[in-house]
């Protein structure tokens, strides 16, 4: 290894910048050492652009366990991923390595749903809900209809955290009133961490994102 830092590894998308360079950390962002209190590692899979990753390009797989051993190379105890839509590699990066892999916020949904009571719905919150079916939840067909999906997805990206906050509540409140009986969210994107906390305030629910997932998975082995 590298080091011997214990930390959460982090398996990264391509964003335009040179290898282990990010952009400037905002306030909650799930990539920002300060959000957490144990240490984050971050490493690129090659070739792991949103456009490819959202739909679940399946030649990916291959950079995703590479970054994987890179990562536990240099000290991660368990691993997750940047984009809940990466969980279509969870499989594929858990077969190998031996730490923990729990690579989206999505994997709770099975969990979530038996939190609450059996008339309750869950509403998942996605970058993209074109992409974003029940398929992806691992949850049993007979609870598929207490599962309402919606997302941010539009001609343009959110410009700053102000302008994603309001598109996540505009798109909280369509899921609302069409479905009666939402109990609690789970935020699939990861930048969504960076307005949960406006949300939760919002709305009064309880709501669960990439950085609840990071923080229970690094639990379980600090």
């Amino acid at each position: 290894m590298t080091t011997q830092q214990r930390a959460l590894g982090i398996i990264g998308l391509e964003i335009g910048l040179p290898p282990r360079e990010f952009p400037p950390p905002q306030p909650e962002s799930v990539f920002n050492p300060a959000t957490f209190d144990f240490p984050i590692i971050i490493e690129t899979a090659a070739g792991a652009l949103e456009e490819r990753v959202i739909p679940g390009d399946a030649s990916l797989e291959p950079a995703y366990i590479a970054a994987a051993r890179r990562l536990v190379e240099r000290g991660a105890v368990a691993i997750t991923g940047d984009c809940g839509f990466s969980i279509r590699y969870q499989a594929a990066v858990a077969a190998s390595v031996e730490v923990p892999v729990a690579m989206s916020s999505l994997l709770l949904a099975p969990t979530l749903l038996r939190q609450l009571p059996a008339d309750a719905k869950l509403a998942v919150v996605a970058a993209d809900s074109r992409h974003c079916g029940k398929e992806l939840l691992g949850i049993d067909s007979s609870a598929e209809a207490r599962v309402v999906i919606g997302g941010i997805e539009g001609d343009a990206w959110p410009a700053g955290v102000v302008e994603m906050e309001s598109e996540v509540a505009a798109c909280v409140a369509r899921l609302g009133a069409a479905h009666p009986g939402i109990a609690a969210l789970l935020f699939e994107c990861t930048l969504f961490p960076m307005v949960t906390s406006a949300i939760r305030r919002r709305t009064g629910l309880p709501i669960y994102d990439a950085a609840t997932l990071y923080r229970m998975t690094f639990a379980s082995v600090a």
